[in-house]
């Protein structure tokens, strides 16, 4: 999935990483054709039988080949085993599991690999649209392995913006995109390829919402950060970050120090 050269150590994760999404997408692009299952978590988030059978396909292919690395996923039991590990996955089986239950294509498989709090590793695969996504730390961002880039400016006046109403009222003079209900993950990919501009999202946000995103948008050229501009570290205790802010480099500046002024 990347025409790079990678450490070796660094080639067998991203080989065995990347067939795994791609696998898992294909899973989960027959399971949108049934009807499966689906109900209400306690936070009123919809979960379905297929975000289980791919969470414990995508562990069972990740975490059990690479038993020393620590494991984090939005579909399983959370465990203090992972701050012990220098490496830990980190996955979201579907981001974006109502347009899945919809039929739609905006949702996703993402995973990223990280290493002492960052990723070095991110795949992202949207199977309705055959759109994968990698990245790899130091060797930059590809979709179907072309590089891919975000668009930037000194400014953030007329800029598409992915994010919901407050965060169109955190940033004035951003136009809305065109799908502010696009799950996080692809709103991270969308600015890391320059479909849009800059995503800002406010509060609390789950580290598998943004993990692999994040890689993406920082290989391709841009900058992540958490919505106050502080970096994002994974695998703390709370595996959580304080919203985000994504774009490209100059227009990160620009829309952190609009934030900030607020």
């Amino acid at each position: 999935m990347l025409d790079v050269k990678l450490s070796s150590d660094l080639q067998s994760d991203s080989d065995l990483l990347f067939a795994a999404v791609r696998e898992a997408g294909a899973m989960g692009l027959e399971l949108s054709k049934q009807n499966v299952r689906k109900w209400s978590k306690p936070d009123g988030s919809t979960v379905t039988e297929a975000d289980l059978q791919i969470d414990a396909f995508l562990k069972a292919r990740l975490h059990n080949t690479r038993p020393d690395y620590g494991w984090l996923s939005e579909e399983s039991v959370d465990t203090p085993d992972r701050l012990s590990r220098q490496r830990l996955w980190i996955v979201d089986p579907i981001d974006g599991t109502n347009s899945f239950v919809n039929r739609t294509d905006g949702w996703c498989i993402g995973a990223a690999l990280i290493e002492d709090g960052h990723p070095i590793l991110a795949a992202l695969y949207q199977p309705q649209v055959d759109l994968f996504y990698a990245a790899a730390f130091g060797h930059g961002a590809f979709c179907n392995k072309i590089l891919i880039a975000p668009h930037d400016g000194e400014n953030i006046a007329g800029a598409t913006l992915l994010g919901t109403g407050s965060a169109l009222k955190a940033l004035p003079g951003v136009e809305a995109a065109a799908s502010p209900n696009t799950p996080l993950l692809l709103r991270l990919a969308h600015v890391a390829c320059g479909k849009a501009d800059i995503a800002v999202s406010l509060g609390l946000r789950n580290d598998w919402d943004l993990a692999a995103g994040g890689l993406l948008v920082s290989e391709a050229g841009g900058v992540i950060s958490q919505a106050d501009g502080r970096k994002m570290i994974y695998n703390l205790p709370v595996p959580k970050q304080n919203g985000l802010l994504a774009a490209g480099a100059k227009r990160h500046r620009a829309a952190l120090a609009q934030m900030e002024a607020k």
